[in-house]
């Protein structure tokens, strides 16, 4: 009875009376259920990022500058060679791990499952996602005698089925050994008067917290401490849905090793000022990434002496990271961004609602965010064709069809 009247004092405090209503409906196992999830839930953080979703984004406080960066294709013989050859040092002393973020489903693909599930049709037969992935990790481990540690991070959303896939195709010939799958955190939505979303189950309806979790996902699942019992120095990490990203990049590792640098990052040229990606940049002296959304015009479209873009190095998410750099990050709160979506739920008679256009906010902090907590970042410019082939969206830019494309064209000159 205590339990159940401090959830009902935290939902009158926030404003949460249909919350209220609906605890008085439930039998008991629910009722249970959903007091132990409001006793988990920070409604004070929740609250303050709802309201900062009222507030616009400023940046006139702040100094903002171009990052430098190596190009890849003008490094000089001598460069490239010390590069590889300190990159390839750490990866065949077992020294790197990779991780990818899994954590998302194929919906803007009309795929009905993990991402990572979602066969490309490349060369006749097709290949999944997490096949292309594990082809990328296994030429790597051919190339420089070893095994990588491959740590997967799902969500609770598509956990079980990401699992059960990757059991079904026996991880595409990986050592199942060195495959660590973990989950990352979440948060609840709230709908456009501050009011948190419930689901079917009725429980308040969560989503997972942006890329930005991965950090202290990996410090609360074990598989920072795992990483550090397999004594790895450097861990990379990049999205699921890049059918071109390189993960073991001997040429990134060596130059961050060079510079001695904790993090690390590839970039590509913006395709055009009003591309939607976010771009690398200096803030405060900090290195920072500035989300497309969040970009204003007359930056976006700055260029400078050499008429390029002032703010042209695109964060494609293939970030790489000292462990103590990750240790680092994983103790740190980042910012949160919000993101308006529609979302279905289930209203004070038990009906589902299913919006025809956006109705909550999902809150998510990036992966980059965490940059800022350090002094420099070392970011290797590479090339479109060669590094960045993404699949987000169904039709159009970024979709199952360009990255075939390039995909197919990649290899084709790779084996000619």
């Amino acid at each position: 009875m205590d339990k159940l009247q401090d959830a009902i004092d935290i939902l009158k405090e926030y404003h949460q009376d249909h919350i209220i209503r609906l605890l008085e409906k439930l039998d008991e196992k629910h009722k249970q259920e959903l007091i132990d999830q409001i006793h988990s839930i920070d409604f004070h953080q929740i609250m303050e990022l709802y309201n900062n979703t009222k507030k616009e984004i400023e940046f006139k406080e702040s100094k903002i500058e171009p990052l430098k960066y190596l190009d890849k294709a003008k490094l000089t013989e001598k460069q490239r060679a010390r590069f590889d050859e300190l990159g390839e040092k750490i990866i065949r002393n077992g020294k790197y791990a990779v991780v990818t973020m899994a954590g998302g489903q194929g919906t803007r693909l009309g795929h009905s499952g993990p991402k990572g599930t979602f066969k490309l049709d490349v060369y006749g037969k097709g290949k999944y996602l997490f096949e292309i992935l594990a082809e990328n990790l296994k030429e790597a481990n051919e190339k420089y005698h070893t095994t990588i540690p491959w740590y997967i991070m799902t969500s609770r959303e598509n956990n079980k089925e990401t699992v059960e896939f990757l059991e079904k195709h026996n991880y595409f010939g990986y050592d199942k050994n060195y495959v660590t799958i973990f989950t990352q955190s979440e948060l609840p939505l709230v709908d456009e008067d501050g009011k948190l979303l419930i689901e079917k189950d009725y429980k308040i309806k969560e989503a997972s917290d942006g890329n930005g979790g991965t950090y202290s996902s990996l410090r609360n699942s074990g598989a920072l401490a795992d990483m550090k019992e397999r004594g790895i120095k450097w861990v990379f990490i990049g999205g699921v849905d890049n059918v071109l990203l390189k993960m073991a990049d001997v040429t990134l590792l060596g130059m961050a090793k060079e510079k001695k640098v904790q993090i690390a990052s590839k970039s590509v040229v913006k395709a055009n000022p009003h591309e939607k990606v976010g771009v690398f940049c200096k803030m405060n002296g900090h290195p920072k990434v500035i989300e497309y959304a969040e970009l204003p015009e007359k930056m976006a479209e700055e260029v400078d002496r050499k008429g390029e873009l002032k703010y042209g190095e695109s964060n494609i998410i293939c970030h790489l990271y000292t462990i103590e750099a990750l240790e680092k990050a994983s103790k740190e709160i980042l910012m949160y961004h919000s993101a308006h979506k529609k979302n279905s739920y289930i209203d004070e008679e038990g009906k589902e609602v299913i919006p025809d256009k956006p109705n909550s906010y999902k809150f998510e902090s990036f992966i980059f965010d965490a940059f800022e907590f350090f002094d420099d970042i070392a970011i290797l410019r590479g090339k479109r064709e060669d590094d960045f082939a993404p699949v987000k969206n169904k039709e159009g830019v970024d979709s199952p069809k360009t990255a075939k494309e390039l995909y197919e064209k990649y290899w084709n000159k790779r084996k000619n």
